[in-house]
């Protein structure tokens, strides 16, 4: 292994990427991207160009381990970047901050002895807040800890969003991360939906506002070295599931419009895409009884769809960056132990390399989550696609390459990044943050007399749900283990979900009731006849409160906050100032009889979409 560091006799340090002694121009870091792309592309043999087409998994294991396979994949990181040429990878848990550089650095050295050293581009899904769930987003580890995208929006600040976006930006380029599986834009409309935890909301404008914020912090004013591409999801609008179904599983592909609110879904979309967004993801859902212009839309799954990928976004939104798959389209495999079926929604009965066709006819550019590289040389082999519509493809990855640097130099300094990655400071703004979008929904009278919130110094608190280490911090007062002696309970549950286990990722994906349990809520009734109750719900998710709300004297709402975090707002050490993102539903009769494109639209909510009460 080596890095090909050369110099010209007139003195250009370049890396001699192909091996030939001399400077060609798509080494030369004096041209413009453009000028590059367009000397690389002829270069390439079609084993390479197909390589380009694919973003898979990728696990990380010990640093210049090659030949030994790390997560899901059984394939080994020299197959992929080798065997297949394979230069996108999406990575999920990491090691320590050192061995993640480490990994990183031997992972482009294997890539520097490929036919013209292309360099790896790491992605990741959302990893800076307390999701751990593998199908959508990572928990934060060594960086930075935020709220949820869903918190932010009941901040609703847009300076703020952009601030966590450049802090994340500095944190992904640290660890070698140049491309974000985010911002996640879907309108957070249907109550049941198990994803709106990374979305900003219901709200079109909201949405449209923080996706911009976002793309700044993360890619600067147009992609460059110091910049993290970003895949803005899910094309157009990923929400309006019927029945809240999440279009992972075969339940949940349908997408409807029944209150006619397509282009309102859209909105972020067109924000993000006037933004600069690098990529774009579309959805894995099939519309339904959706005409547009006058014409009826397919229903085939949005990547399959080239209503939705040429004539929407490519010639109407007239976006001409990189469009990816969501993950998994091509290939029925089993994980685990349970299956995972291909997200081929429309097209189940189509074979693999026919549903290939479909996508690369609809205007996508790359597979998320696939290795099928043969497919695509025999399609282009036997005549079905032509290269050229594959060179349209590479050009646009290749594009987003150069712009961001790594042919010049992607190694990474282990020093450097641990300075940078969870530095003090980002840490501060994130637990700061978190504090803030605690949305305090209902606060009552104590006995004694005044508001319950802010929690008062001296106070003997009975904990569930709520690490007694936390209060210790707080200076609020004793912890004591029977309620009869507390002078107020503090109680956090998480939203209710139904727990479902059939396929692969389900049980990580929170769906079906927002009724709690029977026992759930007779527990809180019986604690709050015996001492005042103050209530936090984790909203990953709307939850039916209709039962505890009368029950408690104070309910508050958070998006991903620690205990440490909702303390300092119950407090008033950090005054919460979120607003609900969404409505909170009064029955679950309600949330049925609701139409799942439409904001707000439950009979008689027990809280608005932007409720939320300053103490």
């Amino acid at each position: 292994m080596t890095r090909s560091r050369a110099t010209t006799p007139d003195g250009v340090e370049y890396r001699d990427l192909n091996g030939n002694g001399r400077l060609d121009p798509y080494e030369d870091p004096r041209l413009s991207p453009e000028d590059r792309v367009a000397d690389l592309l002829p270069r390439l043999s079609i084993e390479e160009k197909s390589g380009l087409l694919f973003h898979s998994m990728l696990g990380i294991g010990e640093p210049g381990a090659h030949d030994e396979a790390a997560g899901f994949s059984p394939a080994t990181p020299r197959a992929l970047v080798h065997g297949k040429l394979i230069n996108h990878f999406n990575v999920s848990a990491l090691p320590s901050v050192r061995d993640t550089v480490r990994w990183h650095n031997a992972l482009q050295e294997l890539a520097e002895e490929t036919p013209h050293g292309i360099p790896v581009t790491l992605s990741t899904d959302p990893r800076h807040a307390f999701s751990e769930n593998a199908g959508a987003a990572i928990a934060a580890g060594s960086l930075s800890q935020w709220p949820e995208p869903l918190g932010l929006a009941a901040i609703g600040d847009t300076e703020l969003v952009r601030r966590f976006a450049d802090i994340a930006r500095q944190e992904y380029l640290a660890l070698g991360i140049r491309a974000a599986l985010h911002p996640q834009v879907d309108l957070a409309t249907e109550p049941r939906w198990a994803r709106q935890v990374h979305t900003y909301g219901q709200d079109a404008a909201t949405a449209a506002d923080l996706v911009v914020a976002h793309l700044d912090g993360f890619q600067g004013g147009r992609i460059g070295p110091d910049s993290v591409a970003c895949t803005t999801k899910h094309f157009p609008g990923g929400g309006p599931l019927r029945d809240g179904g999440d279009s992972h599983f075969v339940y949940g592909h349908d997408q409807v419009y029944p209150g006619g609110r397509f282009e309102e879904h859209l909105a972020p979309f067109r924000a993000a895409i006037a933004a600069g967004t690098s990529a774009i993801m579309p959805a894995y859902g099939k519309p339904i009884d959706l005409e547009l212009d006058g014409e009826r839309v397919e229903e085939v799954a949005f990547s399959f769809n080239r209503s939705i990928v040429t004539r929407l976004l490519r010639e109407e939104l007239g976006f001409d960056g990189v469009v990816v798959t969501d993950w998994g389209l091509i290939t029925d495999i089993e994980i685990m132990g349970l299956p995972f079926p291909a997200r081929a929604w429309g097209v189940e009965d189509l074979s693999p390399i026919d549903r290939m066709e479909r996508i690369l006819d609809a205007g996508a550019d790359q597979f998320g989550g696939e290795e099928r590289t043969d497919l695509v040389l025999d399609l282009v082999r036997s005549g079905r696609v032509p290269e050229a519509r594959i060179d349209e493809a590479v050009r646009r990855l290749l594009l987003v390459k150069f712009q961001l640097g790594l042919f010049d130099d992607p190694y990474l300094d282990e020093d450097a990044a641990e300075r940078v990655v969870g530095a003090p400071e980002f840490k501060e703004d994130g637990h700061r943050a978190q504090a803030e979008s605690v949305t305090v929904l209902k606060n009552a009278e104590l006995p004694a007399g005044g508001a319950a919130l802010p929690l008062r110094p001296g106070l003997r608190v009975y904990l569930e749900g709520i690490a007694a280490g936390a209060i210790a911090l707080t200076g609020i007062g004793t912890v004591v283990e029977d309620p009869a002696a507390a002078d107020v309970a503090l109680v956090r549950l998480p939203a209710p979900f139904e727990p479902r286990n059939t396929y692969f990722l389900e049980a990580m994906f929170h769906q079906g009731s927002l009724d709690f349990p029977a026992d759930v809520a007779e527990h809180i009734r019986s604690l709050a006849a015996r001492v005042p109750v103050v209530l936090d719900v984790t909203l990953e998710r709307p939850a039916i409160l209709a039962d505890l709300d009368d029950a408690v004297t104070a309910l508050v709402g958070s998006y991903g906050a620690s205990d440490a975090a909702l303390l300092d707002a119950l407090t008033g050490r950090i005054a919460p100032r979120g607003r609900l993102p969404f409505e909170l539903p009064r029955s679950m009769a309600a949330v049925e009889a609701s139409r799942p494109d439409v904001p707000s639209d439950t009979e008689d909510p027990l809280y608005p979409h932007g409720h939320g009460l300053t103490v």
